[in-house]
């Protein structure tokens, strides 16, 4: 897989890499954005965390109207902020002219979004349960509330008089509690449809890390075969230079022997 290269990749030796081949040089507008999309990514991932903190507290005794705005919040403007760092995300896949290292670079925040993006995801169905969970039990226990049975015929009319205003005290709660069930009902709604909105998002940008991942591997491939000539090379080199070094042992050795018979030769004819 492409996804399992890029760290292999990254720890390749980068001594083949030449600063001043533009193939390799920098673009700074380039590194801003994606610098920029980064920090996005990051103040998203802080965002989950905070936000599956507060999702823990609901249903429990700890469960306050604060709470549940906190989390509402947290929603919406992580949900708002996906969308603009998938926007960003599309946006760095498509830039031109992109060197080796900004290729990386490409397929080190597509990876890093996917996965920001499914934890989300998980969290806001985590999000989506409880809501569910408890706007039923609210709804269960407004409904046993309503139906209790009537006054009997008999009763005396003081009696229903007595209990006339109480009845009306109930009705302003079972009116509250309709209006809380008719909010949690749409808060559901809202994460339904965030849901399938960013699962969208996340075929996406899935589809373009699918069509990264083969540049990906051409780039891996050219990185192997670029360490194996070079290896090869340095073979080369060495056995060029132990032939030469015998080569000049060898010549010395002629030498020797031609110096040799010229002073026999010199010797013989003196002496001669």
């Amino acid at each position: 897989m492409a996804y399992d290269r890029l760290n292999s990749l990254e720890a390749q030796p980068t001594s083949w890499r030449r600063n001043d081949d533009p193939q390799y040089q920098d673009d700074p507008e380039f590194t801003r954005f994606t610098e920029n999309l980064s920090s996005q990514l990051f103040t998203l991932t802080s965002n989950i965390s905070n936000l599956s903190k507060q999702i823990a507290l609901l249903g429990t005794k700890r469960d306050t109207d604060r709470v549940r705005e906190r989390v509402h919040d947290l929603l919406e403007e992580t949900r708002s902020g996906f969308k603009d760092a998938g926007d960003s995300v599309k946006k760095v896949q498509t830039w031109e002219d992109v060197n080796p290292s900004q290729k990386w670079t490409q397929q080190k925040l597509s990876s890093e979004f996917r996965a920001a993006l499914e934890e989300f995801q998980t969290v806001q169905r985590r999000a989506l349960e409880k809501q569910r969970a408890s706007a039923a039990a609210s709804r269960h226990a407004l409904d046993d509330g309503s139906g209790q049975p009537a006054e009997a015929e008999g009763q005396l009319q003081l009696q229903q008089q007595e209990l006339e205003q109480p009845r009306l005290a109930n009705q302003d709660e079972v009116d509250f509690q309709e209006s809380l069930i008719i909010e949690r009902e749409s808060e559901i709604r809202n994460i339904e449809q965030s849901v399938g909105e960013l699962n969208e998002l996340f075929r996406d940008v899935a589809h373009i890390v699918h069509e990264q991942g083969g540049q990906l591997d051409i780039i891996s491939e050219n990185v192997e075969n670029v360490t194996t000539d070079t290896r090869g090379a340095n073979v080369e080199l060495r056995s060029a230079s132990r032939y030469q070094k015998n080569a000049r042992n060898k010549m010395c050795c002629l030498l020797v022997i031609l110096a040799v018979i010229l002073t026999i030769i010199v010797l013989a004819v003196v002496l001669g």
